[in-house]
């Protein structure tokens, strides 16, 4: 699962794209009108804005909003605004996050916070959704700002559970998958049922397009977790063992505990808060065998896959149907 660096990155890169293909003219407007929504005349703000830029990666979350509105017969011509919504409160949410998980590399690049502070970096995660909200105002229909207020309300308490329960072996697996869902999985689903429903159609086809988003979007959090702890900085291009040392207990660490022993367990707990332990996740390693654990985080993302697949098989064959079906396999066994 951890891949073989950059060749292996390229490759699975090729594969979004073609993956996109359905979609290729909406995601060109889409990055235009974000480009035109984070132009901004202070040169400071355009040094940001110009870096975050580089932050641009697997750009999912847009492509659904525009797969969604072809797969369902919902599209419309303001469908890449729509997406460039979307895209740019993902991008205030990643310079956020970086800010709370103290990351130093994304996309292979300095973290805002990195280069420069993280003052800076809240200021301009706060100008990302600004700008975002701004162009949703825009639009024909309040579906949009009643959808995504709603979704960077449960992201933000997502974070806040979070970061309540940083050291809490005892976390349910319900639990985990309710924090998890909430930061990750519901700018999926909003995604999803926006595409499907915009600016205010059929509610039942964007209810099912909303379950099948949080699913892809809870199975891609729980990939995430799992590459965390096995992955390298090379092949995802980004910080890895980053959540263990802010003290995240995820789902393969989760079970892993549950499998261990009163002295392993200890161990485990230590390992994650005695001070001055330079590589915790590689003493974690050293200390007990996480595969098991990485094993049954796995098992349980292909369970979600086999759920988001079953909703997309009653819609009706298309080129975008089969598109999303191929984005399924990509967030299970992707390396990045």
């Amino acid at each position: 699962m951890s891949g073989n660096g950059r060749s292996e990155v390229e490759e699975a890169r090729a594969v979004l794209k073609g993956l996109m293909a359905p979609v290729q003219s909406g995601m060109e407007r889409m990055r235009e009108t974000v480009d035109q929504q984070l132009s901004e005349g202070s040169p400071a703000v355009r040094d940001m804005t110009g870096h975050v830029g580089r932050f641009r990666g697997k750009q999912l979350r847009p492509a659904m909003v525009l797969l969604a509105g072809e797969a369902t017969g919902n599209t419309t011509d303001e469908h890449p605004a729509l997406a460039a919504v979307v895209e740019m409160i993902h991008l205030a949410t990643l310079v956020h996050d970086d800010i709370l998980d103290g990351s130093k590399v994304r996309r292979r690049v300095a973290c805002v916070n990195q280069r420069w502070d993280n003052q800076i970096a809240v200021l301009l995660g706060d100008f990302l959704y600004a700008r975002a909200f701004a162009l949703s105002s825009q639009l024909s229909s309040r579906l949009s700002n009643h959808v995504l207020a709603e979704t960077t309300r449960r992201i933000c308490v997502g974070e806040i559970d979070q970061s309540a329960r940083r050291y809490d072996f005892e976390l349910s697996q319900e639990d985990y998958e309710k924090i998890a869902g909430a930061k990750t999985a519901s700018l999926y689903a909003a995604a999803a049922e926006l595409g499907a429903r915009y600016p205010g159609g059929n509610e039942v086809v964007g209810e099912r397009m909303h379950t099948f988003g949080w699913n892809l979007g809870l199975a891609f959090q729980i990939v995430d977790d799992c590459l965390d702890l096995v992955g390298t900085e090379e092949s995802i291009g980004k910080t890895v063992g980053a959540d263990v040392d802010d003290g995240k207990v995820t789902l393969p660490v989760l079970k892993t505990y549950a499998g261990a022993d009163e002295a392993m367990r200890a161990k485990i707990r230590d390992l994650y808060t005695m001070p001055g332990i330079e590589n915790r996740l590689e003493a974690l390693w050293d200390a007990c065998d996480l595969r098991p654990g990485l094993d049954y985080a796995l098992e349980r993302a292909r369970e979600l896959i086999r759920e988001a697949e079953g909703i997309l098989s009653e819609l009706p064959e298309s080129n975008a149907r089969s598109a999303l079906e191929g984005l399924c396999s990509f967030v299970l066994h992707r390396s990045f």
